[in-house]
Parts: C-alpha cells; sequence; structure tokens
C-alpha cells in the first residue's frame, strides 16, 4: 500500500499518511473500553485521526472546557500581534463579578496577558477568561461571536457557545468531537500553550495567590500537556487531556463522567490504549531540505526542496511493517516556479 502528496512551489507541505485498512475507531454500537462517560473520543494530534469514540457527536454542555476556544482565540491575537504577553488587561466590574472558579479580580487591578494565561490555564479563572475577552472584542458578547465564528472556520457543527468561560446556560453546548477539533488546532498550532498548560503549582500577585492545576494528569501522567477541565452541576465532569510520547501525540476528550475521578480514570484509559495501540513514524521535521532540484532557464540552477511542516505515518503496532519513502521527479522542471506549483511526488510505501 502506498500514499502520496506533492511537493507545491519550494516546499513539500504537511502531510499525514495513515493505513485506513488498520487504523480505525470504534464505531460498534459495543463500547470496548466500557465507558461510564457520556461520550468520549480520542484524536491522534498531528494527523486529527480519530482512534475511539463513543457519542462523540452528541451535544452535550461543556463547562470550562469551553475556555479551549478562549484560550485559542488569546494564542491567535499574540500570533497577531495584537497584544502581547506583556499587555496590561485591566478588570471590569462585570469581570469581577464572575463566579465559579477565579482569582477575585479586583475592578481596581490590572494583570499581563502572561498572568491572565496563566491564570485561566492552571486554575480555570472566569474572572480572567471575561477580562481578556472584554479586552479583545470590546464585550463579552462580539468576543462570544468571535467564538462561534471560529468554530464554524474549524468545523464544529455540534457547537453553539453562549459565553466564554463556560457556566452553565440554555443552549451553550458542544460535543466531544469538537471539543478534539479544537484542542488539536491549539496544541498543533500554538505549541507555546504547553507553557501553561503544563503548570502544576505556580503564583501570581508577588506569591499572595497561590494556583494548583485543576487537571491532576499533569502531575501524574507520563507525557502529560494539558488540556482543560470542566465541571458543573448540570455538565458533571469534563475534560480534554493531552499527552506526548515518542512523537506520538494524544487527544482524549471525556464528557459528562459521573465522578472526577472517573473522568481522570477514563481519559487516561483513552491515553493508555492510544500508546499501547498506535506509534507514529516521523519522516521529517519542518524545514528539512530533501534535495536540491535542478531547474532550467532560471537566474538560480537549482533550489531546495523542504518540508514546510513536520511530516509522518500513523500506524497500528501489531502492524508496524516496513515503511519506505520514495520521491518521484518531475521531469524538465523549467523556470518560472511560483508557490503552487508541483515539483515532487513523495511516496510513502507501507508493506
Amino acid at each position: 500500500m502506498f500514499f502520496s502528496t506533492y511537493c507545491f512551489g519550494y516546499y513539500i507541505p504537511t502531510w499525514s499518511a495513515v493505513d485506513t485498512t488498520e487504523v480505525s475507531a470504534n464505531t460498534t454500537s459495543e463500547d470496548f473500553l466500557s465507558l461510564e462517560s457520556q461520550s468520549a473520543i480520542l484524536i491522534e494530534q498531528t494527523t486529527g485521526k480519530i482512534l475511539y469514540e463513543k457519542n462523540s457527536h452528541e451535544q452535550l454542555r461543556p463547562a470550562s472546557v469551553t475556555k479551549i476556544m478562549s484560550i485559542l482565540l488569546i494564542m491567535e491575537a499574540l500570533d497577531r500581534g495584537d497584544i502581547t504577553l506583556d499587555t496590561q488587561i485591566p478588570c471590569s466590574e462585570n469581570a469581577s463579578s464572575m463566579g465559579g472558579s477565579q482569582i477575585w479580580l479586583d475592578s481596581t487591578e490590572t494583570l499581563s496577558v502572561h498572568e491572565m494565561l496563566k491564570a485561566i490555564c492552571v486554575v480555570s479563572a472566569n474572572d480572567c477568561t471575561v477580562a481578556m475577552a472584554e479586552y479583545l472584542a470590546g464585550s463579552e458578547e462580539l468576543f462570544v461571536q468571535k467564538m462561534n465564528e471560529r468554530a464554524k472556520e474549524l468545523g464544529m457543527k455540534d457547537t453553539v457557545f453562549k459565553n466564554c468561560h463556560g457556566i452553565d446556560e440554555d443552549g451553550h453546548l458542544t460535543s466531544s468531537y469538537d471539543i478534539s477539533l479544537m484542542s488539536r488546532e491549539l496544541l498543533q498550532n500554538h505549541p507555546d500553550i504547553k507553557n501553561y498548560t503544563t503548570i502544576w503549582m505556580d503564583s501570581l500577585r508577588n506569591g499572595e495567590s497561590e494556583l494548583v492545576n485543576t487537571n491532576k494528569l499533569i502531575r501524574t501522567y507520563d507525557g502529560a500537556t494539558g488540556l482543560k477541565t470542566g465541571s458543573t452541576s448540570l455538565a458533571l465532569y469534563n475534560l480534554s487531556a493531552s499527552a506526548t510520547r515518542n512523537d506520538l501525540s494524544l487527544i482524549a476528550v471525556v464528557l459528562r463522567a459521573p465522578t472526577p475521578k472517573v473522568r481522570f480514570a477514563e481519559a487516561k484509559l483513552l491515553l493508555d490504549y492510544g500508546f499501547n495501540t498506535y506509534s507514529f513514524k516521523k519522516i521529517a521535521t519542518k524545514g528539512d531540505v530533501l534535495q536540491s532540484i535542478m531547474v532550467n532557464k532560471g537566474t538560480e540552477k537549482e533550489v531546495n526542496l523542504e518540508f514546510e511542516n513536520d511530516s509522518g505515518i500513523l500506524i497500528k503496532k501489531s502492524n508496524s511493517s516496513e515503511i519506505k519513502q520514495e520521491l518521484i521527479l518531475n521531469e524538465n522542471i523549467e523556470a518560472p516556479i511560483k508557490k503552487g506549483d508541483v515539483l515532487r511526488k513523495n511516496e510513502l510505501l507501507h508493506r
């Protein structure tokens, strides 16, 4: 069996080849992991491949797992240069009045984006989330509109956000599948967020405010990288858990677990299943030069072909046969060459 990708312009784009005859999610009515959680999903982060699912499109209350989208929008604002980690964020009366998880922001104080992210990621601070939303969009309502727009762009068809923090509100719903989509987007394209989601204990306000991560897996699970807990009396116990071992990155989402203990145990069970069953064969790292290619009639005689992003293949350990990569050169490459031109075919043979 073989898989193909192409080099466009001077780059080979990100690609992930998966042997779909060997890697498939459990889609039968029987839950072979016997989960108590009402909904769950396990995906591989690089490829997005579903490795396991249970009621993955059922619309449920996400609680503070909502904040993954809020954090994603903050990280994207950082990328655009709209804010920096040092930008000082004020606290409105509205933000300071938030209930639930909080660090008791006062309307007279400001915190940096760095401190806000720490509070949001580690202790799920509702007041900090609202303060960031108001700063970035002008109001929480406008920020929530941006959350829903981004959700549509990511293909999150089961999701309607009513607020930026996840406190129960009628119609505020998502699914484990959609949570896996936004979790993957955050981790894959904003890996620096792990500087915050992997914090176990820290503090703010010159040590006066202690922070302990609500995600116990950060302390107890080998390779844990995040990501976000959530719970309310109506939503019960939710978690998007991520971990990486030996180049294999997994995201496990559980929704409506009956207890906190079950939430963490079943996320661990999903991650263990993934790490025990699959492996990720890394083919190339972003920026790797495959080779130089000759160009006819150009001002330059040759150009380098580079991988635009990391690349690899997800395989089942039980069927990890030899993998061979072959590159097939198009003949008579002539200038001008522009981005989008196909220069090389890349085949991955899985015997």
